[in-house]
């Protein structure tokens, strides 16, 4: 996931705006308590989603993929009053920690964690989203893509974490790798989309950022 020197990560951090104290705290109780924490979007990957939320004023958002709430709780600071986020994980074991961050934030009325499989979740909602993240697991990305995107509204993003996986999706396919194929799958459909427009962002793992027409 390093594409930079750290030196250079180190300058790029120090000149990001720094992270809410309640985000801060969070960080520190994933990196102490929780497995894997590299999967948090972390400081500057969530002053990144901060700002584009701000920039895209969404009404609804939708959030595949929770971990500890990090991400969720960066994307409610760009709803518009009113704005809602509904958050989806399959992780029960971590939806206490998410829980006890969201209610000390000042947007506890703003999100909704739901626990299950969001491929039979998803295609049951009935509202429509001007902003939906996907960090969840990368072999349904795809599946993930086309359940939402027609619930997305005309000029909604979409943004989807993890795209360059380590930089794997440059190197020779290798047997049973099944997150890679789909990751370079998934990168090439969305490029050949008519219905959208598209950038991928080198920003940590990759970010694909994506505009429906």
């Amino acid at each position: 996931m390093e594409f930079i020197s750290e030196e250079l990560d180190n300058y790029v951090c120090a000149h990001t705006e720094n992270e809410p104290d309640l985000l801060y705290e969070l960080n520190r109780r994933t990196h102490m308590n929780v497995l894997i924490p590299r999967m948090l979007s972390g400081h500057f990957q969530g002053r990144v989603l901060s700002m584009l939320s701000h920039m895209i004023r969404p009404t609804n958002i939708l959030e595949i993929g929770t971990y500890t709430g990090y991400s969720a709780l960066c994307l409610a600071e760009g709803l518009v009053d009113g704005g809602k986020i509904l958050t989806i994980d399959k992780n029960e074991e971590l939806e206490d920690l998410v829980e006890e961050f969201v209610q000390k934030s000042e947007y506890k009325d703003s999100i909704t964690m739901m626990i299950g499989d969001a491929m039979q979740i998803v295609p049951t909602l009935e509202d429509s989203y001007d902003l939906v993240f996907i960090d969840a697991d990368k072999g349904n990305y795809i599946n993930y893509y086309n359940l939402v995107i027609d619930k997305l509204n005309p000029g909604g993003y979409i943004l989807l974490d993890n795209v360059l996986w380590s930089g794997k999706v440059l190197e020779p396919a290798v047997e049973g790798d099944t997150d890679t194929a789909i990751l370079i799958e998934l990168n090439d459909l969305i490029h050949n989309d008519d219905r959208v427009q598209e950038v991928l962002l080198p920003i940590r793992d990759g970010l694909m950022l994506v505009r429906k027409k």
